[in-house]
């Protein structure tokens, strides 16, 4: 995999890279149980997130819920203290219910990508379940970090604004995901370094799908939007940061 190759566009769109503060807190090897927790949590939420729009933009009732019943054995693993599920059975229903349909060439668009998106990080969260079993690190319910909700709070509240905005973040959001395991990766031990180094063509096109989304939508350029929340993310990682979290800022 030629990693330079992917990771120079990422690296070009986030306005900094991710501080040796965070990066030396990161490599301690007593904080991999909170990483990997966090990690797992962010691989769900990621997945919510892209359900939440297909849902709430195009999706037709039938393939919402189908949607959703993919997401509901792993929200209630992470989020209810469920029973732990069977993820390689899950993984293998997956694709195979009804998905959405809608004749409108964007909302097509936005169902295409956002699908094979769930498929992905869902595919990721049983990859680090596997991890942490590996470990034997049990998985205990954490609370979230402030930078997805930092940047949300200055999305527009109105249409189709709200909808392009969410779009960026999530573009953003990927793309530090990206960074992030690039930059650890070097630290982690054989087996974790390769499978986060496998993460990264992914995060690489999914925050691509994000703005490509972002701008179809839009009757206007987006990119001083675009360079806005790039300001909100940047700040969100350089500042001070009382919780340590895969996508936290610098360690207080």
């Amino acid at each position: 995999m030629d990693y330079p190759q992917i990771l120079s566009p990422v690296l070009s769109f986030l306005q900094c890279p991710t501080p040796k503060a965070w990066l030396d807190k990161a490599r301690d090897p007593t904080n991999l149980p909170l990483l990997l927790t966090d990690h797992l949590v962010c691989e769900l939420k990621a997945a919510q997130t892209a359900m939440l729009l297909v849902r709430k933009y195009v999706a037709d009732k039938q393939g919402a819920d189908a949607l959703l019943a993919w997401l509901q054995p792993y929200e209630a693993f992470a989020f209810r203290e469920g029973p732990e599920p069977d993820f390689v059975a899950l993984h293998k229903q997956i694709g195979k219910s009804a998905m959405p349909q809608t004749d409108d060439p964007w909302g097509q668009a936005l169902i295409d990508s956002m699908v094979l998106l769930i498929k992905e990080e869902l595919h990721h969260f049983w990859q680090v379940r596997e991890a942490m079993t590996a470990r034997q690190i049990p998985y205990v319910k954490i609370t979230a970090s402030r930078y997805a909700k930092g940047m949300l709070k200055e999305v527009r509240t109105h249409e189709p604004l709200t909808l392009i905005d969410k779009l960026i973040c999530g573009a953003y959001i990927e793309a530090r995901s990206c960074e992030r395991f690039a930059a650890l990766a070097p630290y982690l031990d054989e087996p974790l370094q390769k499978f986060y180094l496998s993460l990264l063509r992914s995060e690489a096109r999914h925050y691509q799908d994000y703005l490509a989304l972002a701008q179809q939508v839009s009757k206007v350029d987006i990119t001083p939007r675009v360079r806005f929340f790039g300001e909100v993310e940047a700040a969100l990682i350089t500042s001070p940061d009382n919780e340590f979290r895969f996508h936290s800022g610098v360690p207080v």
